[in-house]
Order: C-alpha cells, then sequence, then structure tokens
C-alpha cells in the first residue's frame, strides 16, 4: 500500500499537516473559563475560599466548580497533541526529545515568566509549583512513558489516577528525608528552602499520558470514535456520582447536606483538587470526553472564535495573567485617585461584586482575541522550531 493509499483511510486531518478542530475547539473552551477563575483572584471583592460552603453562597461557588474544569481537560489535550504528532509522521524518539526539551522549557517559565505575571515583581523566590510546572514535569515523565507498550502505559496511567488516594494517609513528614518528595508527588506543601508545590505531580503525569493514549481513536472512522468517547466520558460521570454518593473511596472529604438544594448541591460537586482527587477526576474529564465527542459537529462564528484560542494555549495562557493584573493595578490606581478625591474612607482597592468580576472576564477574553489570531495565523503559515514551545 502506498503512503497517500494508507494517508487515505485517516481522517482527514491526520492526512495531513490540519489541526483537529474538536480538539483546538475543547482546549480553546476551557482556556475561556479559565480566565473567568484568574480575573476572580485579580478582581473579586470576596476575600473567603469560594468553596468554603460555611460562607459562600451558590454562584460564587459554581463560578469557582466550573473552571475544574480546566486543569484536567488541558493535561488529557496536551497529550493527546503529542499522541496525534506520531499520528502523523513523527518518530517516538522525535517525540520524546520535545516532550523533554518543552517540559524543561515550561518548567523554567513557570519560575520566571509565569511568576512575575502573577507577582509584578523580580523577586522570584520563594518558587512555586503550579500547573505549568506540573505540565512541564508531567511531559519530562511522559518522554519515557511513550516508550513502554501502550498496555502498559495505559496501565500506569489508569493506576495513578484511580490509585493514588489509596496513600493520602501517607505524610511527608513519616518519610523523614525524603519527605519532601512526597510534596512534589503527592500533598500540596514545602519545606524551605525548596519551591512550595501547589500541583503535586500524581496524577497528572496519569492524566496527560492517558490523553496520549486517547490519541489513537482519531485512527478510527468518525462514529465509531465518537461513541467510544460518548460511552466512556457518560461512564466516567456515572462512576463518580456512584463513588461521592456513597462518600466511599476516592475523595478526601464527604459530602453533607447544607442549608439549602443549591449547597447541597455544591456540597457533593466540592471534591479536592490539590492534588485531585479519583472523583476530581471522574467529574471533569467524563465531561470532557463527552463534550469532545460532540463538538466534533460543532460549526460557525462561536466554534470558529474560541478554536483560536485553543491553538495557541501558552501564548494565551501567559498573555491573560498579564493583562488581567495589568488591569486590576489600573482599576486600583484610579480607586486610589478616586477615593483620595472624594475622602470617602474606603479602601483604595476593595474589589468588584461577582458581575463586575463576569464583566472584567468577558473584556479581557475579548480583548486576548486579537493578539492570539495574529499569533494562531503565523503558527499555520510558517514552520519556525521554536514556536512549538509557545
Amino acid at each position: 500500500m502506498t503512503r497517500a493509499a494508507a494517508g487515505a483511510d485517516l481522517p482527514a486531518p491526520l492526512a495531513s499537516s490540519q489541526r483537529i478542530g474538536s480538539v483546538d475547539l475543547l482546549r480553546g473552551a476551557v482556556m475561556v473559563v479559565m480566565a473567568l477563575d484568574h480575573t476572580r483572584d485579580f478582581f473579586s471583592s470576596i476575600m473567603f475560599d469560594p468553596q468554603d460552603l460555611a460562607q459562600s453562597n451558590a454562584p460564587l461557588f459554581f463560578t469557582r466548580w466550573i473552571t475544574h474544569f480546566c486543569a484536567p481537560t488541558f493535561f488529557l489535550l496536551a497529550g493527546t497533541g503529542v499522541g496525534l504528532a506520531l499520528l502523523r509522521g513523527r518518530t517516538p524518539a522525535e517525540a520524546s526529545r520535545f516532550l523533554l526539551t518543552r517540559g524543561l522549557w515550561l518548567v523554567v517559565l513557570e519560575i520566571t515568566v509565569v511568576a512575575i505575571a502573577w507577582r509584578f515583581s523580580f523577586r522570584l523566590w520563594p518558587m512555586q509549583g503550579m500547573v505549568i510546572w506540573a505540565l512541564g514535569w508531567s511531559m519530562v515523565c511522559l518522554a519515557l512513558l511513550i516508550r513502554l507498550p501502550r498496555a502498559v502505559l495505559i496501565t500506569i496511567s489508569v493506576a495513578m489516577i484511580a490509585g493514588h488516594n489509596l496513600f493520602d494517609g501517607v505524610t511527608p513528614g513519616s518519610l523523614g528525608a525524603w519527605g519532601y518528595f512526597w510534596f512534589v508527588l503527592h500533598v500540596p506543601g514545602g519545606i524551605s528552602p525548596w519551591p512550595w508545590i501547589l500541583y503535586p505531580l500524581v496524577p497528572w503525569i496519569g492524566v496527560m499520558a492517558l490523553g496520549y493514549a486517547l490519541a489513537d481513536v482519531y485512527r478510527w472512522e468518525a462514529t465509531r470514535r465518537r461513541r467510544f468517547l460518548l460511552g466512556v466520558g457518560i461512564g466516567a460521570t456515572v462512576a463518580f456520582i456512584a463513588l461521592r454518593a456513597i462518600n466511599g473511596y476516592g475523595n478526601p472529604m464527604p459530602w453533607t447536606t447544607q442549608r439549602s438544594v443549591a449547597l447541597s448541591v455544591a456540597s457533593f460537586l466540592n471534591v479536592e483538587k490539590y492534588p485531585p482527587s479519583l472523583d476530581y477526576l471522574l467529574m471533569t474529564l467524563g465531561p470532557a470526553l463527552v463534550a469532545l465527542a460532540l463538538l466534533e459537529r460543532a460549526r460557525g462564528t462561536m466554534a470558529r472564535w474560541v478554536s483560536v484560542f485553543g491553538k495557541v494555549p501558552m501564548f494565551y495562557y501567559i498573555l491573560h495573567l498579564y493583562l488581567i493584573h495589568a488591569l486590576s493595578v489600573a482599576v486600583g490606581l484610579v480607586t486610589n485617585a478616586f477615593n483620595a478625591a472624594t475622602a470617602s474612607g474606603r479602601p483604595p482597592w476593595d474589589g468588584v461584586s461577582l458581575p463586575g468580576v463576569y464583566l472584567v472576564w468577558i473584556l479581557v477574553v475579548v480583548l486576548l482575541y486579537f493578539p492570539c489570531r495574529w499569533f494562531a495565523a503565523v503558527k499555520a503559515l510558517r514552520r519556525d522550531w521554536w514556536l512549538s514551545y509557545l
């Protein structure tokens, strides 16, 4: 069989250099939602955790809850992107080299460019291991895992996702000199002078590796692929509901009846992200897989608009942090001037209400569209090696 004939059996995106629209669209959607969470961080007048149900309310909780889908979906699709590159002809050796170099590059970005965006300061210590840090080290690990037989890789991935809560009772202190590595792998925290870890690597490594294996479904005929994604996604969602309902294994804290039906539902959905519990990953990845199937048929202006963000995720991520932080500083300066002029006695910058957060979020997304569209066009027209690192 000729190469051209073999390519004809594959879905059109894999037979050429074109991207898969549903992947870009889903990734773009979670990037847009992610900006809502960070806008709330910088602009909200609420000074407590939205997941603290003793103080929170339903709108505030669900504003935070919807953003839980961002990190798991992004890790999953990062792995899928690597798998798709192999289906397009990249060799495992090339993929491993790219994962290793890009992963280390992301770690450097986290502790420099991203850290400055969060702090607006060149004082980079203490370092923090956040989402880009975890994404980078997960890529480094995936560089090794893709050399394994596919069945072994999937087994390791599922074991990380389903089994890591078995070790919730292990504390860093119980491991002596090796305790800090438990912060890196399983428990948020740190020991001075080492970096503070917010995103322990397990099970994020497993999520990315599972996404890598998921890329194989894009060899299949479209109907079979959509049926599989829907089946697995619905199955994961049902598994979440069942595990959470019985308050059994899968999450450190049980759900409880609250003072209202809405907050009782919130308690049911209030699962652990740091590190992501089994319930958390079933709750988020199940609907993500369903969306991946349904979005294959998405068309229209909105789909094209959102897909732009999914084509340039790292560019968008860095830019949105600087933009949101800069806007918050600008509003603070204006508020300072206003308060000084009126002698109102109010604090110089006490944030905005939740509707105000949503308005700023919409503004941020609209402003980001134009540079992201430009950079997506650059990436589509050019093949410079460095573009794949942004």
